[in-house]
């Protein structure tokens, strides 16, 4: 047990609590849940893939409970020509909010781009989570509008 809290690259123990934590990002987002298979999705996606795709950073308590995750992946801009890094994911679990976690989880976020040796870090978030906007704001992004579609494609 450590007096502050950790963030660290998942692995695959981790992966059930990630799934729930998943889970519970939907349920706060108001989406559908993840697929129920989750945990070996990421497994696969993260430990059992040649090709690294998927990047997954979890925060620990510092009683080392697992409160929180982030994920990122590599995506490309054609209007900058550039790759840049994608966050898909950032969420604490509430009673873990304001106390820095999210800002170490941002941090390790930004060591996965200068790893990467990317330059730029996007992601989206809903319109109505103004905490959340608040958190991006104070770290100086930039907010740009746009509206996000999904299209399922049928096999």
């Amino acid at each position: 047990m450590s007096d502050a809290p950790v963030v660290r690259h998942a692995r695959p123990d981790d992966l059930p609590r990630v799934a729930e934590l998943a889970r519970l990002h939907a349920e706060y987002e108001r989406a559908s849940p993840p697929a129920t298979d989750l945990a070996t999705r990421l497994n696969a996606l993260l430990f059992d893939t040649s090709t690294l795709r998927l990047r997954c950073l979890v925060a620990e308590s510092p009683d080392g409970e697992v409160v929180g995750y982030a994920t990122c992946v590599p995506a490309l801009s054609t209007w900058d020509g550039l790759e840049y890094l994608h966050m898909d994911c950032l969420f604490l679990v509430p009673g873990q909010r304001g106390l820095g976690l999210g800002a170490l989880l941002m941090d390790a976020v930004t060591a996965e781009a200068r790893t990467l040796g990317l330059t730029e870090i996007q992601w989206q978030t809903p319109t109505w989570n103004e905490g959340a906007i608040r958190f991006y704001d104070r770290l100086g992004a930039r907010a740009q509008e746009k509206t996000r579609f999904t299209l399922t494609v049928e096999r």
